[in-house]
């Protein structure tokens, strides 16, 4: 049977009878015996097969069947057959070496089968690629398969250093030649990348780290790192400059291309350019995820002596590239959301259209350079049809979107913190009429609203939020589900979110623009809008009415009116019930929580408090928004800052507070101890209180955000970069965990990573593997704990090699800030999404969010402070529109203070030593200055509740002075005058 086989294969010479034979006895080899799954069991082997073939020929008739489309007819396992004998016959020859040819046939087929490869590779790999099965098993419910064992232990062959690391060699670096087969071979090794990506995500770190480990010789001789050779081949494209000048421009770039199989040369260099701006994207990516700012930023001061320059500071780009590539990801980035509506219906009619005919066969049809020459192509293959994205099949724009968008913000990230770029470099105003542009945000958002009240789409954030509690629920007791169900709950939210994404598209490109690049518009201008989204969504929830008295008040009268009848309350009085509460001085965050928990999202309601000492005895008070201000102040203080608080949260170097990732571990020991099982009740009801505490914590900061009330709390920067990124439509747009958050975590952390990424040294000496240990302690326990937990999986038995040590440093970053406080950010979250909607929370960076919370850092405004300030008693302004002498006395001091002085009295005023963003008459309540008699023996004191400076008649500046800066500095408030 194999001589039967291999006889007709043998090449007799180069006649064109010859040439036709051999051309039609492969053909038939690979079509009739190559896709059979019975193959090995009819030879036995392939070893034999393998050493009788020519794989050049072969090679160049799969090429040329594909690009005729007549493979096409195949069904899809017989393709995935035809691959998979074709790897292994090239990896039985002993071949290390990937010659174009061979790359050329191997991507055409990969890029046919990737959708039937999606999904279906081994268990670890399933978990990582079930996102990405076809729409159509998707809508469905099915999930397709495993691959066969032979077609998996092929498929992934191709991933491994060797082949990775080969691809580069075949990329020509005298690009000045400017060769059709150059140009060809490099657009191919782009494109074969690219679907390795796609198709192998679970394995996406090792292939872009084996490119950029990588090097290219230029044609002077000089060797460039891979991620140079790639960023000088994308900023010499045609795409990248005309975007770069005109933000416009990139609209009709990013359309499908609607064309024969037989393209131009200018389609096929649009193509080429596509590729290797989408490969050096992928590859910068990955980078920045490891640069840490020194070698982000060492770029030109790179000097050579007895150290080593590390290989990421070899990769740095000069700032004045990355300026240019800031501007080419804006401008291109602007126009995928603005203008997405056009661009998604374009997506969506490819998807529509058989992907078959757009597969890479149209691009290489025209230009096959082997002894096989493309046949005439039928009428058929010829027809117009909508294309890939750069005739990769599976490659769409939401994919282009995504990556544009992950290294953009990548960067804005990097600015942000230590900012690089000239100020408002990020700004896209002119693409707006500013003018009307808040009215039409908040138009876009009442038609959002409109559509989610109509229950077309239903709250999406809402559903997502719940799927990810259900998730991190499941985990914490223990339960768990088939993977079955949780495929097709993560599809239906897929769905869910992608209905949403084409509304979105379509009722808010203004919206698209401020969730996903919200550093386009002015932080003012920002400020404004979440001030109105506010706004208009008390006047939604409030009945018009957003005075808490006048609301309250309405409640009243709408339950006198709909009273249900005798022994009954009125719904409006029963919830006026729920959201009043008796709260002990000694215990508010926990009568505070046994209180207002059970409200949800109706915590944005007025409520009502009262305060009681230790012995219940009522405080004098009314609640005019004051005392609702010390109680949101107060629960504040005792979570996030009392030695005895609930241990929720825990602080850094700089003080700065994140969720306390120890917390569920602690709680689970100290069940253990006291001997509580884990299938019990209890254990399950602990768990889930502490979560619904931190749930809690969300609301209560929502709430401040939502009343307008400042708090003092300070929150870490990798904790609110995930606040910041928890709305975006975009998955890229989401928090990605790096190098650079870990020492706003843990400084010591932080520099060791370091040390160890750039040592010059054998790393394996170190014996480290991929497992890391997570210490906790809970009171009485007389040692910490450690748990040792894997970073991948079995990564106790792999080791950190020089080689795959950014990938470790990666891992260990994203345990610590991602996976570890995983559930107890989630939990906070959630609470503050109850609030405040996620994707208004989307229009600040983290900086900016600190700044919405705490107040404004800038110097304290003794002038508007004073233009914002209510007088009462005798310090009332009368009709004659002067200030009482005392008034006037204080303005004087409080000019001269200096600012950090100026803070303290705000402080002790308002418990906060900032100004509110838009300045202080947006200040809940105002502030406040009450005469306190004549004595001036006596200190002012306050009423921080309502913002109330109680200020003795002083005649004399100086002493005005002496008593103020004696009371702020001594902390007399209203125990002490």
């Amino acid at each position: 049977m194999l001589s039967a086989i291999c006889v007709p294969l043998v090449d007799r010479g180069f006649s064109n009878h010859n040439n036709e034979s051999i051309r039609s006895a492969y053909s038939a080899f690979a079509l009739e015996l190559l896709t059979s799954p019975h193959l090995i069991s009819f030879l036995g082997s392939l070893d034999d097969l393998a050493a009788a073939i020519n794989i050049n020929h072969l090679s160049a008739v799969i090429t040329q069947v594909s690009a005729s489309g007549k493979a096409e007819h195949l069904p899809s396992e017989h393709k995935l057959w035809l691959l998979a004998h074709f790897i292994a016959v090239h990896r039985l020859q002993g071949r290390n070496d990937q010659d174009p040819e061979f790359v050329r046939a191997l991507s055409f087929q990969i890029s046919s089968s990737s959708s039937d490869v999606l999904g279906r590779m081994a268990p670890k790999e399933s978990d990582t690629l079930v996102r990405a099965v076809d729409e159509d098993e998707e809508s469905s419910g099915n999930v397709a398969p495993s691959l066969h064992p032979f077609i998996r232990e092929q498929l992934l062959s191709l991933v491994n250093q060797t082949s990775i690391s080969g691809l580069l060699n075949k990329f020509n670096g005298d690009q000045t030649k400017g060769s059709i087969s150059q140009e060809e071979d490099a657009s191919l090794l782009s494109s074969y990348a690219l679907t390795l990506l796609r198709i192998f995500p679970g394995r996406g770190d090792e292939i872009r780290m084996w490119l950029f480990q990588g090097s290219m010789t230029t044609s002077s001789g000089i060797q460039l790192p891979a991620l140079k050779f790639f960023w000088q081949a994308t900023s010499g494209t045609k795409i990248f400059s005309a975007i770069k000048e005109d933000s416009k421009a990139a609209l009709n770039l990013l359309r499908p291309q609607t064309q024969s199989n037989a393209l131009t040369p200018s389609q096929n260099a649009r193509d080429y350019e596509w590729r290797t701006i989408l490969l050096f994207l992928e590859l910068y990516n990955f980078v920045l995820r490891f640069t840490d700012d020194e070698e982000f930023l060492s770029a030109g001061n790179i000097t050579l002596g007895d150290q080593a320059i590390s290989r990421f500071r070899e990769s740095a780009l000069p700032l004045k590239d990355i300026r240019s590539l800031t501007i080419f990801l804006k401008n291109l980035a602007f126009t995928a959301f603005y203008n997405a509506s056009e661009l998604l219906d374009d997506d969506q009619s490819v998807a529509n259209d058989s992907p078959r005919v757009g597969s890479l066969g149209t691009y290489f049809g025209s230009t096959t350079t082997s002894i096989f020459q493309s046949q005439p192509q039928s009428s058929e293959a010829t027809r117009q049809t909508f294309r890939p994205f750069a005739g990769i099949a599976g490659m769409n724009f939401p994919y282009v979107r995504t990556i544009v968008t992950g290294v953009m913000r990548m960067l804005y990230e990097r600015d942000s913190r230590r900012r690089f770029l000239p100020k408002d470099h990020w700004l896209m105003t002119s693409r707006f009429d500013m003018e009307g542009f808040i009215p039409a945000v908040v138009a876009e958002e009442e038609r959002l609203h409109e559509y989610h009240e109509e229950g077309d789409d239903g709250e999406e954030e809402d559903e997502v939020a719940d799927e990810d509690e259900s998730q991190f629920a499941y985990a914490l007791i223990g339960m768990e589900r088939s993977r079955r169900a949780q495929h097709i709950e993560q599809q239906k939210v897929k769905q869910q979110k992608a209905a949403r994404a084409r509304y979105m598209a379509q009722v808010g490109p203004r919206l698209e623009i401020l969730q996903n690049m919200p550093f386009a518009i002015p932080f003012e201008t920002r400020v404004n809008i979440f001030r109105q989204f506010v706004h208009l969504d008390q006047l939604r929830r409030r009945g018009g009415n957003t005075d808490p008295d006048i609301w309250r008040m309405s409640m009243v009268q709408n339950a006198m009116a709909n009273h249900p009848g005798p022994g009954l309350r009125p719904p409006g009085r029963e919830v006026l019930s729920r959201h009043h509460a008796k709260i002990r001085r000694d215990q508010v965050f926990d009568d505070a929580f046994e209180a207002f928990y059970q409200l949800g999202e109706g915590l944005k309601e007025p409520i009502q408090i009262t305060f009681v000492d230790k012995f219940d005895t009522v405080e004098a008070g009314i609640d005019g928004g004051g005392v609702t201000k010390e109680f949101l102040t107060s629960i504040t203080n005792e979570a996030f800052r009392a030695d005895d608080g609930p241990n929720l949260f825990v602080t850094n170097d700089q003080n700065l507070l994140y969720p306390n990732p120890s917390s569920i571990d602690e709680r689970r020991e100290f069940m253990k101890t006291a001997g509580i099982k884990e299938t019990s009740k209890d254990w399950k009801d602990t768990l889930k209180h502490t979560l619904q505490q931190y749930e809690f914590l969300g609301r209560v900061v929502g709430k401040c955000l939502y009343e307008g009330i400042l708090i003092d709390v300070g929150f870490a920067g990798f904790f609110l970069l995930k606040w910041a990124t928890a709305g975006a439509s975009n998955s890229e747009s989401g928090y990605r965990p790096n190098i650079n958050d870990l020492r706003d975590f843990d400084e010591g952390l932080y520099q060791g990573l370091l040390q160890l990424k750039n040592y010059d040294g054998n790393v394996e000496d170190f014996a480290l593997d991929f497992t890391i240990q997570d210490t906790y302690s809970f009171p009485g326990a007389p040692t910490t704990q450690t748990i040792t937990r894997e970073l991948i999986p079995n990564g106790a038995n792999k080791a950190v090699s020089n080689e795959n040590r950014p990938i470790y440093v990666s891992y260990v970053a994203r345990h610590r800030l991602l996976v570890q406080p995983y559930h107890q950010t989630q939990a906070f979250l959630k609470g503050l999404s109850e609030i405040i909607k996620p994707s208004w929370l989307s229009m600040f960076n983290q900086t900016e969010l600190q700044t919405l919370i705490r107040g404004d850092t800038s110097e304290i405004n003794v002038e508007d402070l004073r233009n914002n300030t209510i007088y009462g008693g005798v310090y009332e302004i009368g009709d004659d529109g002067l200030e009482h002498p005392t008034v006037q006395l204080f303005w004087k001091v409080m000019e001269e203070l200096d600012d950090s002085d100026r803070r303290k009295v705000l402080k002790y005023v308002t418990s906060t030593p900032r100004a509110p963003l838009s300045g202080f008459s947006q200040l809940n309540p105002r502030f406040s200055i009450r005469d306190a008699g004549g004595d001036e023996e006596r200190l002012p004191s306050t009423s921080t509740c309502v913002n109330l400076l109680k200020l003795p008649r002083y005649s004399t500046a100086s002493t005005l002075r002496h008593k103020l800066l004696y009371a702020v500095n001594s902390g007399a408030g209203f125990d002490l005058s």
